[in-house]
């Protein structure tokens, strides 16, 4: 039986792939605050202004490619049982072939009823407009979790770091949440390697790869495979 690979990744994972930050997206951060574009209050206020950011996120989208690192990702199912959680809401490990990936933050590629939020339909790349609605008529939004919005599936997150033989961080903060209280879960054996370039703080229970994802998940499958 396979071992338990889960793989939590963050912004560093898709950042070699050329998708631009929050903050670099076509100068919109420099015009207006976060909550003025990712929350449920903004959505209430302009919902032109809501989708114009997300089209534009979800066209460059469009125009990227996985790196490396999430097909060095892909290529670790031949030997493990790899599962992968992602703060990403980028289809980018789908595209490199992993097949079992949790999106936490929701999907780019896909929309959601705003009266029933069951209700979610795949859109790939196209964008969203006002007067867009689903089947009971009301008006699609992102599938995204916005600030201040719950996560629906930290549940299945946490159950999935719980049952882990290994633990694998990539490109995000073990400092910021959700990542950080994920961490709670972990059995204490469990080994923990943390893949980022910006690394701080040593925790002498995590096994740190102070690289970019691509070159760091090259190290990582090295040290899984060959010890």
């Amino acid at each position: 039986m396979k071992k338990k690979l889960v793989v939590l990744t963050g912004a560093g994972m898709s950042a070699e792939s050329g998708l631009k930050t929050f903050r670099d997206m076509d100068g919109l951060w420099e015009e207006y605050e976060i909550c003025d574009v990712a929350s449920f209050k903004a959505w209430q206020k302009n919902k032109e202004l809501v989708l114009r950011f997300y089209n534009a996120r979800r066209s460059q989208l469009s125009r990227v490619k996985p790196n490396a690192g999430h097909y060095a990702l892909a290529e670790l199912e031949q030997y493990y049982d790899v599962q992968i959680i992602t703060q990403n809401v980028d289809d980018l490990h789908e595209i490199a072939g992993s097949q079992n990936i949790l999106h936490l933050h929701g999907e780019l590629t896909k929309a959601r009823s705003t009266q029933n939020d069951s209700l979610i339909y795949d859109i790939g790349y196209k964008a969203i407009k006002v007067g867009d609605v689903c089947e009971l008529g009301s008006q699609l939004r992102p599938h995204i979790v916005w600030f201040g919005e719950a996560v629906p599936e930290i549940g299945n997150a946490a159950n999935l770091i719980e049952a882990a033989d290994i633990l694998v961080v990539i490109g995000t903060s073990l400092s910021v949440y959700p990542a950080a209280g994920l961490l709670d879960f972990i059995g204490s054996e469990v080994p923990i390697y943390l893949i980022d370039p910006n690394t701080i703080s040593k925790n002498p229970n995590i096994h740190y790869i102070k690289n970019t994802a691509t070159a760091g998940v090259k190290i990582l499958s090295d040290l899984l495979l060959h010890n």
